[in-house]
């Protein structure tokens, strides 16, 4: 199902299974964040080239009567074997899948702290429906099989990618595959909490898959923090997203240029698209200069969100012409976002990421997990504010959203994407918020897409579907403009639920990837 309207709980994930799940826990009493942890296990265990235990999450809970929601941060921190220096001497720029770019997993300690703050359920009920499919097996997805073709030459041959090639070769679609390794992972946990991965025969395995660039003190010493979301006032609402170390306050700076532009309402007309993507462009080059660790960064979430340091680059947006603005520097990501509303009113935006798809690629041992390359988001720089160090926590790509209206949740909102997913935020709360489109018909809506910011050129890839005169308009305001294909599987998929004054819940998947779902009760 890729939509659904009610009053009752709603969730929305990238795979039916998860989304069944959640709604299942919802049912039957649980509540929102007992349903993104389900949804969360779930997902790693069918989609593990967006998601899994061995990368990191990020979530917003709202609950009613708070005016701002929590923000959990449990993001890890790089290993005591990390050296920046160490790396210089092997190249300019931090490598992307080796084992210096593992920092230490924060999904499974995300999950004990939301529960331990929020949650209803015991992590052995909420583990249950994951451990099921990974000892029953589930139908392999034609995305998932496609990845699984991709990834073979660079997993094959450790213990934990024996179960995802069966006969010794890519599943296709439509095969049953089973994750035993992964799910006698999950009931270790189930039965020990943070410990049955962090200290012990797992975290043991992670130590060795890294040849000592994480250690087990590094994997006990990690914990995730609960800190005050980024927010701002903009389009009659607040919008909420994480602080630093995550890039999540591109969206709202965006909407805040956005907001002050003189916008038509109108999606078939090319100065929407151009203001959105200008308004974007705006603020995507400074990210890189900005965005680290919240102890080394050199600016808050509030001085980022200042209108007043803002409003310079709206002025300097030229509604005819493509402006030129410095070069960041782009990074790619594998990530799976999913939320929850449930019948009390609870919200919960939620994020968990891998990072480069199945990440480094590397797995612990025997386990099933397959760690994550988040540390490729720091850089070599000496002094830079991201420059690697252990105890540190890198850039992160991942920004989901949460809005309210009169401190009652309005919408929650995310993508998977990288560095992109910004992008795809602003143009989705633009066709909402400004040209009132429901869900539905928002995910539909064709989108652009830029892989790299250029400063002094705006290169953009196209959906089929977008209207002639918008892409010929863009053309005419200076923007590179190429055709991309009908619904792009990487542009997505984007989650989100919208909540009316009424309290009805209106939920859209994204078209984008074949078994995103949304369900309620």
């Amino acid at each position: 199902m890729l939509s659904h309207a009610g009053s009752g709980c709603v969730a929305v994930t990238p795979h039916h299974l998860a989304t069944d799940a959640a709604v299942n826990v919802m049912r039957h009493g649980g509540n929102a964040v007992d349903a993104v942890i389900t949804a969360n296990a779930v997902l790693g265990m069918v989609l593990p080239t967006t998601c899994g235990i061995g990368g990191d999450l990020f979530a917003l809970v709202h609950r009613p009567g708070m005016e701002q929601p929590e923000v959990l941060n449990a993001s890890g921190r790089g290993g005591s074997g990390l050296s920046a220096d160490a790396r210089r001497g092997r190249g300019a720029d931090m490598p992307y899948r080796t084992p210096e770019t593992v920092t230490v997993p924060g999904c499974v300690d995300g999950w004990v702290a939301l529960l331990e703050r929020h949650g209803t359920r015991s992590l052995a009920d909420l583990l249950a429906p994951a451990i099921a499919l990974g000892v029953d097996g589930f139908a392999v997805s034609a995305e998932f099989a496609r990845d699984l073709t991709v990834i073979e030459p660079m997993v094959r041959g450790q213990q934990s990618a024996e179960a995802l090639y069966p006969q010794g070769a890519p599943p296709p679609a439509g095969t049953t595959l089973r994750r035993p390794d992964l799910a006698t992972t999950l009931q270790g946990i189930a039965a020990g909490g943070r410990h049955g991965f962090y200290t012990g025969g797992v975290a043991a395995q992670i130590a060795a898959a890294t040849a000592g660039v994480l250690t087990a003190a590094d994997l006990e010493a990690n914990r995730p923090d609960w800190v005050a979301p980024a927010g701002a006032t903009v389009f009659g609402m607040e919008g909420w997203t994480i602080p630093p170390n995550s890039q999540g306050y591109l969206t709202l700076a965006a909407a805040i240029i956005l907001e002050g532009l003189d916008v038509p309402a109108d999606p078939d007309d090319p100065r929407f698209h151009h203001a959105v993507i200008e308004s974007y462009r705006a603020v995507a080059w400074e990210r890189d200069d900005l965005i680290a660790d919240p102890r080394f960064a050199p600016m808050s979430a509030a001085e980022l969100l200042d209108p007043r340091r803002l409003r310079p680059r709206r002025d300097r947006i030229d509604a005819g012409h493509a402006t030129r603005w410095p070069h960041p520097r782009p990074v790619p990501g594998g990530t799976a976002y999913f939320c929850a509303v449930d019948g009390d009113g609870m919200a919960v935006s939620c994020i968990q990421s891998n990072f480069a798809g199945i990440g480094s690629g590397i797995a612990a041992g025997s386990t099933g997990v397959f760690l994550h390359n988040r540390g490729a988001g720091f850089n070599l720089i000496p002094g830079h504010p991201n420059e690697a160090a252990p105890g540190k926590r890198p850039l992160h790509t991942l920004s989901p959203t949460l809005w309210t209206r009169h401190g009652r949740p309005a919408l929650v909102l995310g993508t998977r994407g990288g560095h992109q997913q910004p992008q795809y935020l602003i143009q989705i709360a633009a066709l909402l918020h400004l040209v009132g489109l429901d869900p539905a018909a928002a995910q539909q809506f064709p989108r652009w897409s830029a892989d790299a910011i250029d400063g002094e050129a705006s290169v953009l890839d196209v959906e089929m579907g977008m209207p002639d005169a918008v892409v010929a308009g863009l053309r005419q305001r200076g923007h590179q403009v190429q055709p991309g294909p009908t619904h792009a599987v990487g542009w997505g998929p984007v989650s989100m639920i919208a909540i009316d004054g009424e309290g009805t819940r209106r939920a859209a998947a994204d078209p984008r990837v074949s078994t995103a779902s949304a369900a309620g009760a």
